[in-house]
């Protein structure tokens, strides 16, 4: 059975850099599975990517040698089920608020004894590379558990969420950070109250020994984070990489940037 590199690494100290798909698109996907990136993201939460999508971006970019996960919509057990059963090499769980909420997170991931992981289906191990039995004796060593610390309830939680065994690595949606504080969505700001979350939930990650994960806009942000000790970066996304470019295209014909595009 493959070892997923991404949760190795982590558990090692390293850091482990990536990107999200919202696209839904096999062949972007493809591509940005050879790209170099760790890992690689699906995001079910804010796209409308189906489940038979998802199934087949799973696969592609785990033939592709790359590291399969996914965002999903909401935090309930079938839709870790379904992701997971679907060939996902790990969960980001979306507004972990609380210690109950991230121990539920682990349990849908694990079988049984330490979770309640429904056994079934094949396309999971064949993502693997191993036989169905083989993929149920190893898959709790191998599923990578992420929760999104995206509010200010989190912060205020962040020890007795970070405490719960089982959890990999911990993720900052900066958007969602700053909405919960009624400031103006951005990936980056000055502004003292989030610049101190931040410091308070990457030293609780690292105190409790799982990774600090930050999603930023571009290659300055992630190696300004990972010299801070950040460990687990999101750059951008296939469509922030797409329509940035396009825009300097169009801004290097007509004289300025152009288009209303997503900038992450």
């Amino acid at each position: 059975m493959k070892t997923n590199t991404v949760r190795a690494a982590l558990r090692s100290g390293e850091a482990q850099v990536g990107t999200w798909l919202s696209l839904g698109s096999h062949m972007a996907s493809r591509y940005m599975a050879r790209s170099g990136f760790n890992w690689l993201t699906l995001d079910l939460e804010h796209s409308p990517i189906d489940w038979d999508t998802a199934a087949g971006i799973f696969g592609a970019v785990a033939d592709a040698g790359s590291v399969p996960l996914a965002r999903i919509p909401v935090n309930s057990y079938e839709n870790v089920k379904r992701a997971l059963d679907a060939g996902a090499y790990g969960i980001v769980f979306p507004m972990v608020n609380t210690a109950e909420e991230a121990r539920a997170a682990v349990e849908a991931c694990k079988y049984a004894p330490q979770g309640r992981r429904s056994v079934g289906g094949g396309y999971h191990a064949l993502n693997f590379g191993c036989t169905p039995s083989e993929y149920y004796a190893r898959a709790n060593d191998e599923i990578l558990v992420i929760v999104q610390a995206e509010h200010v309830e989190a912060v205020r939680n962040r020890d007795s969420i970070f405490a719960v065994p089982g959890v990999d690595a911990m993720f900052i949606g900066p958007n969602d950070l700053l909405s919960s504080m009624h400031k103006t969505p951005a990936m980056e700001t000055d502004d003292p109250e989030f610049v101190e979350a931040l410091k308070l939930l990457r030293e609780a990650a690292v105190r409790h020994g799982i990774a600090p994960g930050l999603h930023v806009a571009d290659a300055n942000a992630a190696n300004r984070r990972l010299a801070e000790g950040w460990r687990f970066i999101a750059v951008s996304s296939e469509l922030g990489f797409m329509s940035q470019a396009a825009r300097e295209v169009v801004g290097s014909i007509f004289g300025k940037e152009s288009g209303s595009g997503p900038r992450y």
